[in-house]
This record gives structure tokens, C-alpha cells and sequence, in this order.
């Protein structure tokens, strides 16, 4: 299976005789509002809304913004919304593909393989929209952590040396000009510049394999034995893994991030264009 589905394609599996579990994954970056009252307004037919920021991560603190959850957390929220271990899942979000990707990344790293990603996500939708809550039957899904590959904080710095760390934050917030969220700007030594933002074509679906895979290999991909990817808290980075897999490219997250790093002010910082 394929991680990513087109909106055609998801008509046609909604309207066929076992229909993917579909799940709202509409979320905004550190500070934004909740996007349950814009899921009530209108979603996909059947969809169910999933909390990024209290389903899919742990609380808040030093292993980042963005940790990962309890398993017996995301087991509850995956069976609340209707996931069984045998259930094709997909699931969406408002279009960057960033909490789509936090979803599909932990379904998968849970056990879960039956997943997809909306490509383009909920403004890619021209079909038929709902409002108000859906309350489907309960799942039977337990997760088995171990599915994708994690780095810590120690992995991450010396994956950075021996093999390829991207960053897949603004750039100019991996040049250390600029931090709107973190204590202090700039990058893991040695990570390079990999901003998300170059994952999507103009219509806001991820780029054409080919064009991904080029985009990777310009930045030392295939060359690198091991890939890992690092964000602000685990987020944006998920959609950087997608796009790596959707390459050809496996690679590993750092969950923690940079907002992990920084709560330890003794790890070293590097700023400017360089991976120093």
C-alpha cells in the first residue's frame, strides 16, 4: 500500500463495500487555535476528529513540545474513532500535511500499516461534507510501538555526523535569524537546511516522486547510509519522513526536536547557512 491516496481515489474507497476509516488530523502550529469548531463546521463524510496536540503527543515538557503520547492514550483515541487493526485508515488535515503526517507517522510507528495520507488534504476534498460530530462503533486496535525508526537527542547529534540530519524547520530559523517559539535559534551542528515548505507543489500535494527523490539527493540523501529529520516539536518533520518514503528514502525522527535540544542549554547550537 501506498501512503498517499488522491482525492479520486478516496471517493472510490468510500463508496466501496468496506470504506477507510477517516480521521481529521486539522491542527495549527504552537499557539494556534484548536481545530475541532472548524471540524464541526464541515469535514468529510464519516470523519472523526483527532486532537493532535492531546491524542497524538505526550504532555508538554522536556522531551519537547510534542512527545510521544502514552501508547495506552493513542490506543483509546485510535479505538474512539473507529480503528481496528484490520481498518484502512486515512487521514487529512487542512493541507500542509503536517498533523496528517504526525498521524500517519504514529499510526505506523504503533503497528498500525494500513494507513494513508490525503494527498492535498481537506481543501483537495471536492466531494460531499458534513457537519457536527461522528460517533462511529469502537475499534479494537492496541498499538505496538516499534513500527518506524526514532532518534533521541544523542542519536540525532551523532546521526548528524555520520550520516544526513535534516532540519526541516524555516530556514531562517535554522540560520538562528529568527525564533518565534524556542528559547534560542538555530540548528543541531552538523543538520542541514530541509525546509517542508519544498515538499509541496503549488497546488499544495506533496511533489511527484521524481522530483522528491531529486530534491533528497541534492541534499546528500542517497549518499547518507542513515537519514534522520528534526523539526520544532515532531510535527512538520512527519511530513518530511512521508515525503522521504514517498522518495524512496527511509529516515528516522528525532520526536523531541528542537524544542527537546533546547530545554538542555548545555547542547551546542550552531546558526548561519552552513551545517558547521
Amino acid at each position: 500500500m501506498t501512503s498517499l491516496i488522491t482525492a479520486a481515489g478516496l471517493a472510490d474507497a468510500l463508496a466501496g463495500e468496506r470504506p477507510p476509516v477517516l480521521l481529521d488530523v486539522r491542527f495549527q502550529p504552537a499557539g494556534g487555535a484548536n481545530q475541532r469548531p472548524a471540524y464541526l463546521a464541515g469535514h468529510l463524510p464519516g470523519a472523526v476528529f483527532v486532537d493532535l496536540d492531546a491524542e497524538l503527543a505526550g504532555p508538554p515538557g522536556p522531551a519537547g513540545r510534542h512527545p510521544l503520547p502514552d501508547p495506552a492514550v493513542l490506543g483509546a483515541a485510535l479505538r474512539r474513532a473507529g480503528v481496528s487493526a484490520d481498518s484502512e485508515v486515512v487521514v487529512y488535515d487542512d493541507g500542509l500535511g503536517w498533523g496528517a503526517a504526525r498521524a500517519w507517522w504514529l499510526l505506523r510507528w504503533a503497528g498500525h500499516a494500513r494507513v494513508r495520507v490525503l494527498d492535498g488534504g481537506f481543501p483537495a476534498w471536492t466531494g460531499e461534507r458534513e457537519s457536527g460530530e461522528v460517533t462511529p462503533a469502537p475499534g479494537d486496535f492496541v498499538p505496538r510501538p516499534g513500527g518506524m525508526p526514532v532518534l533521541d537527542a544523542d542519536g540525532a547529534a551523532k546521526l548528524a555526523r555520520r550520516g544526513l540530519l535534516l532540519d526541516a524547520r524555516a530556514a531562517e530559523r535554522y540560520r538562528g535569524e529568527v525564533e518565534p517559539i524556542d528559547p534560542v535559534g538555530g540548528h543541531i551542528p552538523g543538520a542541514v537546511s530541509a525546509p517542508t515548505t519544498e515538499n509541496l507543489a503549488a497546488d499544495g500535494r506533496l511533489r511527484p516522486a521524481p522530483e522528491l527523490a531529486a530534491r533528497f539527493a541534492a541534499l546528500g540523501a542517497p549518499a547518507a547510509e542513515e537519514v534522520g529529520v528534526y523539526c520544532g516539536s515532531g510535527v512538520s518533520a512527519a511530513q518530511q519522513v512521508l515525503a522521504l518514503e514517498v522518495a524512496g528514502i527511509e529516515a528516522a525522527l528525532y520526536v523531541g526536536s528542537w524544542s527537546e535540544w533546547t530545554a538542555d542549554r548545555s547542547r551546542p547550537v550552531a546558526t548561519g547557512a552552513e551545517p558547521q
